[in-house]
């Protein structure tokens, strides 16, 4: 497995700078990963927080070997957050990843990625961004394997790239609406940021309890946290060699050199599987939508192993 490329998707949640700073300092100079992503994906009111950082934190990452790619917003309801993705596609010389459609025409003519928020689940629609330029597809994180094969086969035959979030929670959903407000009894336009205090998600728990989703501000996402690792020779044979990690607050180091040792082969999936088990995650881990199931469900490495 010695092509596969590990990369760290954006971080989602609403990180003070200082964490930020001190974050990417610790994946470049101790994390096996090939390529980070950057860039506030999720609410437009938190990127002036770091925005000034980011040639400081991009400086040390390609020092470090990392490629960088800069990721655009999910949800783009204003003139001045279509102006910043404009601005972004016309001066960087960055490769840039499209995670709405807004975000095309800025892009369009020139090579680009498309990010998992695109909602690329059919054939058709990949080969139309191919065309406009489209070189590199993160797939959604609900699509079954099936559907994953179908799509990496149509990426190799249109010359792109095919990516798969093997880890983190799953984004399921973003709003105009501010859930995370709300909560607290705050508007959207009055939110305080309060979004900062949970930095990995608000969870959201159902009448009796049980804890079922996570509140990012507009993006709602799954409890548990995807874990393919089991996973990673199934989706080499289907072409899929780009995994990515989304950012939490464990100890992403050791998350990533556990699928960076799995994805050269050095350990087998029980044993990967074992390790990052072991990891004090708090939560949950899943890989049924991978597997066509309910997608809070998990089906543990040993089971694979048992049925084939």
């Amino acid at each position: 497995m010695s092509t596969a490329k590990l990369t760290l998707g954006p971080i989602l949640f609403h990180w003070d700078a200082d964490r930020k700073r001190d974050f990417y300092a610790r994946i470049a100079d101790e994390a096996p990963i090939d390529t980070v992503y950057l860039g506030e994906v999720v609410c437009s009111k938190r990127s002036p927080f770091f925005d000034r950082h980011y040639p400081e934190v991009i400086e040390r990452l390609e020092r470090a070997g990392k490629q960088v790619v800069l990721s655009t917003l999910a949800e783009v309801v204003l003139p001045r957050e279509r102006r910043a993705i404009t601005e972004l596609c016309a001066q960087t010389d960055y490769p840039v990843e499209v995670n709405n459609a807004a975000g095309l025409s800025a892009a369009s003519g020139r090579p680009h990625r498309i990010g998992p928020m695109m909602n690329v689940y059919n054939e058709r629609s990949m080969a139309y961004l191919a065309r406009a330029g489209a070189a590199h597809f993160t797939l959604p994180a609900e699509l079954p394997r099936g559907a994953a094969e179908g799509l990496a086969r149509t990426a190799a035959d249109l010359g792109a790239a095919t990516e798969v979030q093997v880890f983190g929670r799953a984004s399921l959903a973003v709003s105009a609406r501010c859930y995370h407000a709300r909560a607290h009894r705050r508007t959207k336009d009055d939110c305080q940021f309060v979004c900062g205090e949970d930095p990995d998600g608000m969870p959201l728990r159902t009448l009796d309890g049980q804890a079922m989703l996570a509140i990012n501000g507009i993006q709602t996402l799954s409890h548990s946290y995807v874990n393919l690792i089991a996973e990673l020779d199934e989706m080499r044979a289907m072409g899929i060699d780009h995994y990515r990690l989304m950012p939490h607050g464990v100890d992403m180091v050791a998350v990533a050199t556990i699928f960076a040792d799995r994805a050269a082969g050095r350990t087998d999936a029980a044993q990967a599987a074992e390790r990052i088990e072991a990891l004090d995650i708090g939560a949950p881990f899943s890989n049924g939508f991978w597997h066509g199931i309910a997608g809070h469900r998990y089906w543990p490495a040993r089971l694979h192993a048992a049925s084939t």
